[in-house]
């Protein structure tokens, strides 16, 4: 009996220190966890702080951004008024892109794709405020209505495709020989007549599709900027 209550007192005692030492354990586990807690709490108070201060330093930037665009699109309306005037050319902004939108007749014979002299001049005052600006892509389209090309011109120009880019392409090397913008800020699309801006059912509709757009867009750095219609 004696050596049975022994035995029983002795893993009462192991019991007894085995649930402190799990207690302690416990408690120290615990300790720990409220401390990586508290950690990470810190951790995520300073990092939600510096994009907060990110964020703040970003839109101020796109706020300067748009404000000098602004100051480049009045300027550009100021001396276009006259064609402003004649719907020759349209000018728009929206936020931090802007596009100058010309009528073809304005810049090219018809049919043609080599500038002519008015055409020139027009395109050394819109490129010399263009120039001016900082960190955007200037982007050259060329557009056409669905008529197709004449015959007698199709051996220059078999189809829209063709008389598009060429016209934005003689625009793009006026920009960069004549006016002295850089090569790296320019670029050159040819749309044909697939992204028209009015009906062409209608002559008026035909006329307003058949033009250049010359857009300000942001760089991107490593990426071509998206097309925005």
């Amino acid at each position: 009996m004696k050596i049975a209550i022994i035995v029983v007192s002795i893993i009462a005692l192991a019991l007894a220190g085995l649930s402190l030492y799990l207690l302690s354990a416990s408690r120290k586990t615990h300790d720990e966890l409220m401390a990586r807690i508290s950690g990470l709490e810190e951790q995520k108070i300073l990092l939600t702080s510096e994009l907060e201060a990110r964020v703040a330093e970003v839109s101020q930037e796109k706020e300067d951004e748009i404000a000098r665009l602004k100051t480049t699109y009045e300027t550009l309306v100021a001396d276009m008024q006259d064609e402003i005037a004649q719907g020759q050319i349209k000018i728009t902004q929206l936020a931090d892109r802007l596009s100058v939108s010309m009528v073809d007749k304005i810049l090219f014979p018809s049919g043609e794709a080599n500038i002519t002299p008015e055409g020139l001049k027009i395109l050394d005052r819109v490129g010399s405020v263009l120039k001016n600006t900082e960190d955007k892509i200037i982007r050259v389209e060329g557009h056409t209505d669905n008529v197709p090309i004449h015959p007698n011109l199709q051996k220059k120009f078999p189809t829209n495709w063709e008389l598009s880019a060429a016209r934005a392409t003689n625009i793009v090397r006026f920009l960069q020989d004549k006016v002295g913008i850089e090569g790296t800020r320019l670029q050159v699309i040819g749309m044909s007549e697939y992204s028209p801006v009015a009906s062409n059912a209608t002559v008026a509709g035909r006329s307003q599709n058949r033009r250049i757009e010359i857009t300000l867009l942001p760089e991107v750095a490593g990426e071509l900027p998206e097309v925005v219609k």
